[in-house]
Parts: C-alpha cells; structure tokens; sequence
C-alpha cells in the first residue's frame, strides 16, 4: 500500500565492503510512509481501522504520551525506543513508581504482521493488544476510559481525534490509532535486504554472506523457525534456556501442560539492537546467544528436537553474527518520521 503522504528520510549510505579494497556506494531506496520494501508482504488493516495519516498523526502523539500511565511517568516510547528498534535495552523496562516488568520487551518493528501478540499469543489484533501495557499493574496500571476521559479536556486530541475518527476521545480512538501508527513500523531495508531484494551485491560482506548460507543450512537449522520475511515463524517453541523455568510461558495462556515453557520465536530484524535476549533478557550479547545454540541448550522436556550441538568453528560463529548484524536497518531506526516532535 502506498500512501500520498510523502514522509522520506535519507537514502544513501557510504559503507567499506571488508571484501574489497574500494569504497562501494549502497543505494537505500527512497520509501513514502507506508510504502512496504521489496520482500516484505502488503500489510492488511482492519475494516474499522483503514490507514489515514490523521490516525498515524494521532497514534503517533499517543505513543509518545506519559498520560497513558497512571503516574503520568512512562509511555510505549519508554520501553521501545527508536534508536533500539522499538525495543529495550535492560531485562525488565520500568513502569510506573518504579516497577519492574516480568518480560524483556519486544521490538515493535514490523508488528504489522503478526498473527497475534505477546510472548504466549494470547492477543489475537494490534489493536487490543495495546491495552495489556495500559491496564498491566506493573506497566502503566491504568484505566483506558480514564485515559480517554482525560484527553477529552485537551483539544489539540479532541481535534486530532475528530479529524480521524469523527468522534472524541475514547478507548475505541485511542486503541485504534495506536496500532494504527505501529503498522506504520514497517523495518526491510537492511544490508541483508539491499543484498537480497535490491540486487546491491556489494551490500553485504563474505563474512556475512557466509554466516547466511550458514544461517539457512541444515547444519544450524536458524531457518527452520527464523523464516520468512520478518524471520520469525511465529511458532511457539522451548529453545533449552533452563532446565526449570519460572515463567510458564503459553501454559500461561492455555493451561495445557503441554505449553510450558513455549515462547513465541521472535522476529531476528535489527537483532544486533534489541539486546538483551530471551523472554527474561537473560543473554547479554549475539555472541552469547550464538554459544547458547552451539551447546544445543539445556535439557527439558519441551526443548525443541531442532536444537542439538552444532560445534560451530570460531570463524562460522563470526559468520553467523556477521550475518546477524546484516539484518540491521539503520533507515528505519533513524527515520525522523517516527521521532518524537
């Protein structure tokens, strides 16, 4: 989908290509808001919840807005910021008078595509998902008809939100024009994509192009659930981080034994920015995560039959986070469109 609304950044990265001796120009398409890069799927809004740059304006003001939490202290930009993917950079974001969170946050890049939300999947649309951080005690612990209560005193909402909703302030409004600014989110310009999409074959470095063939072998077997465009199957999978885990994972959801312990596999797209890893950020760094996988993890009953010892060189494990790194998107965390202004 492409919109009329003409929001473009810079296009042109000087990058050194370590396979050569010469500098190599990359060209970074030049993309409207909304318009979805090469080898990245159409993105489908919701009947009731079209795209209109009123409620990108709108969502976008509501992002960024302290009033969501009850003490007036954090926003969504708190705990996923732009310069990190929209994610965080600690375990546990703080919320508010000073609460630490049971999750490590997601990165909010391409969210348009998932199928559903949080780290069991127990939200089924972006749009109701927006209301676990809002009512969730140790996040916002807020009421959104509160919320919406107090944006009715304010016209520059009053305002915004007749203008792209024809109505008031209202949790309707509110959880509508959120998702709809983070559909707007779409991250696949990487050096990965500029390789493989945009035929730059300059994009990406040997290491890197190693890491990937590595990446997608059956030795590694990243691919089997890393797939697709956002590198994420959305699957729910045990990857044998403990033995014993404290968080139940889906069972949370579901109550089936069976479930313990799965998480959701998350989407590998700007990766090298999003640390720490794993629903607890347990694992500090790439290097860490990649020593995770070549032990083949630890032993539990729900472990996926994917994972064994790899015994991965010291060079294929430099490959492999090269290849990582490749998956960074430096257009989409320095998009000013997304700054808060």
């Amino acid at each position: 989908m492409k919109s009329t609304f003409k929001l473009t950044f810079l296009v042109f990265i000087i990058i050194l290509d370590a396979c050569t001796s010469d500098d190599s120009l990359v060209i970074v398409p030049k993309l409207d808001l909304m318009e979805v890069p090469r080898g990245m799927p159409s993105i489908i809004f919701p009947p009731d919840n079209a795209f209109s740059v009123d409620r990108w304006k709108l969502g976008k003001k509501l992002f960024y807005d302290t009033r969501l939490s009850k003490d007036k202290t954090i926003s969504c930009a708190s705990c996923h910021k732009q310069d990190l993917a929209f994610s965080d950079d600690v375990p546990f974001s703080t919320g508010v008078d000073g609460q630490i969170g049971t999750r490590n946050s997601p990165s909010l890049a391409n969210v348009a595509y998932h199928p559903y939300f949080t780290r069991e999947g127990g939200v089924p649309t972006l749009e109701m998902q927006v209301l676990v951080p809002i009512q969730e005690h140790k996040e916002f612990n807020n009421n959104i008809v509160l919320i919406a209560d107090e944006l009715k005193n304010d016209s520059t909402y009053v305002r915004l939100s007749m203008s792209a909703y024809n109505q008031e302030p209202n949790s309707f409004v509110i959880t509508r024009a959120l998702a709809n600014f983070e559909r707007s989110l779409i991250s696949g310009l990487s050096l990965y994509d500029l390789y493989h999409y945009y035929n730059q074959e300059k994009a990406m470095t040997t290491s890197a192009l190693k890491g990937m063939e590595l990446f997608m072998s059956s030795k590694t077997q990243c691919s089997s659930c890393h797939s697709g465009s956002n590198f994420t199957n959305y699957s729910f999978k045990n990857n044998g981080l403990y033995t014993e885990y404290m968080d139940i994972g889906r069972a949370r959801l579901t109550g089936d034994t069976a479930d313990i312990a799965l998480f959701k596999v998350p989407s590998l797209r700007n990766v090298s920015l999003t640390s720490p890893y794993m629903h607890d950020g347990s694992l500090t760094s790439i290097d860490d995560v990649i020593d995770h996988y070549d032990k083949g993890g630890y032993s539990h009953r729900h472990k996926s039959k994917l994972l064994k010892k790899l015994n991965l060189s010291i060079a294929e494990k430099q490959d492999l986070k090269s290849f990582l790194e490749s998956l960074t998107d430096n257009t989409f965390i320095d998009n000013p469109d997304f700054n808060y202004k």
